[in-house]
């Protein structure tokens, strides 16, 4: 009989056992949720994910001088991704550019950046990449650089000219900084976010000629051409910069993919939903408040200011040159004819510091292929600009291009018809891969 009843109460015990066992499982680890936010951060996603049921599964491409690498599978899967791994392996990774088994990895790896980051946030990642993400059997393709530019050791040379050490890197992103919102800023853009890889101008050996605003005023002046789209300039430059932007405006940037001055396109429209819309407030600013105090102008520019010439014979129906009827026709119902569109929907033109940088690559990829503000969780509506790549030729892109740079005070150089064209041939790849129009 005492068996008997003592039954029911060892049920009931095993029973909430279970069930006890079941939620510490489910309960979120706070470790694994940090990491999580730094891989936002890190914009880990934007490179490492092709497929999107298969996250950090890998399979992007990257299309360098030497030929196509392809991102690798990052998950904890143990055939095709990280999951051999262990924690010094991945450490080693992210701070050194070295791989398991002492395989040096490719600088396409942002590993100068993130040597700068913290052991605690390093630890946070491992967590994360090892229990919070799903293994994917999924192997990406074989990387498309033929021998002997295939061959790894030379990276090891790369490595000890340019990187900088752990140790180095972690002093310089513990240097003093006016304020600690300042200091999480420059943690944030310098580290992690990895900034400089793309708005960093780069040597002919492929180092970025800075990795920090304190190292030369090259930091984050912009960098060459990614994917055909010229990454700007983010110092405080009045008219190619972003000296005429408040901090408020580089947060709703960074939050919604536009702002009263413009919107994202190329590679940072994939920054800002992989990676900076998922920041708190408080990180947004730090990374605001850092860009403007700590990056002062490069150029000694005369500041842009509003030119009515050209609306003024828009609006009395004078078309100045071939240029300006092509915008009136294809351009002014969403930019308007004074330049200053319908912000921050359509973007404006009149001082948008993207058309009076030296290089008008963006601008004609834009043209010819068309582009689409991304979709955030602040701003749920994706826009899409159509391309004009298929019905404009050659020189009437030139002159709508020329014309958009030469008006409302803008200050950007003349292009040509052989520009255009040139342009066409050299990046076939990236006008043909058209941007997804969401009201198809």
């Amino acid at each position: 009989m005492m068996i008997r009843r003592l039954i029911p109460h060892v049920l009931h015990g095993i029973i909430a056992l279970a069930m006890t066992g079941r939620a510490m499982a489910s309960a979120p680890d706070p470790l694994i949720d940090k990491g999580r936010y730094l891989a936002e951060a890190a914009d880990c996603s934007a490179c490492h994910t092709h497929n999107p049921s298969a996250p950090y599964a890998g399979g992007n491409p990257f299309v360098l001088p030497i030929g196509t690498l392809y991102a690798p599978n990052i998950t904890p899967d143990k055939s095709h991704g990280i999951g051999e791994y262990t924690e010094a392996d991945f450490t080693n990774a992210l701070r050194r550019g070295v791989g398991r088994n002492g395989k040096p990895l490719y600088p396409a790896m942002p590993f100068p950046s993130y040597a700068r980051m913290s052991d605690a946030d390093i630890h946070a990642l491992w967590i994360y990449f090892h229990d919070g993400v799903a293994p994917s059997s999924e192997a990406p393709p074989k990387n498309g650089i033929p021998w002997p530019l295939s061959m790894r050791w030379p990276m090891t040379v790369w490595r000890w000219a340019f990187a900088p050490t752990p140790k180095m890197a972690i002093a310089n992103a513990a240097r003093d900084f006016p304020a600690a919102d300042i200091a999480r800023g420059a943690y944030l853009v310098e580290g992690p976010g990895h900034c400089g890889a793309c708005h960093t101008p780069r040597a002919l050996t492929m180092q970025e000629k800075a990795l920090s605003s304190d190292q030369s005023a090259q930091y984050l002046a912009g960098g060459a051409a990614v994917d055909g789209w010229t990454p700007v300039n983010l110092r405080q430059d009045d008219r190619t910069g972003l000296g005429r932007w408040s901090e408020n405006d580089i947060v709703d940037f960074l939050a919604t993919g536009r702002n009263l001055h413009g919107s994202a396109f190329g590679g940072m429209s994939d920054a800002i939903v992989h990676g900076t819309q998922h920041l708190t407030a408080a990180d947004l600013h730090a990374i605001a408040h850092y860009l403007r105090t700590s990056l002062p102008a490069r150029k000694n520019e005369t500041p842009w200011e509003a030119n009515p010439a050209v609306t003024n014979a828009l609006h009395q129906g004078h078309l100045p040159d071939a240029g300006a009827k092509v915008y009136v026709d294809r351009c002014a119902a969403c930019h308007r004819t004074d330049g200053h569109g319908y912000a921050p929907a359509f973007p404006p033109l009149a001082g948008n510091p993207t058309l009076m940088d030296k290089d008008p690559s963006s601008l004609i990829l834009i043209v010819l292929r068309g582009a689409s503000v991304p979709a955030t969780a602040k701003a749920p509506s994706s826009l899409t600009m159509p391309g004009f790549g298929h019905i404009l030729n050659d020189q009437e892109i030139a002159d709508v291009v020329t014309f958009i740079r030469h008006s409302w005070g803008n200050t950007g150089s003349a292009v040509s018809a052989n520009d255009v064209s040139a342009f066409r041939r050299h990046n076939a790849r990236w006008i043909n891969d058209t941007p997804s129009n969401p009201f198809n």
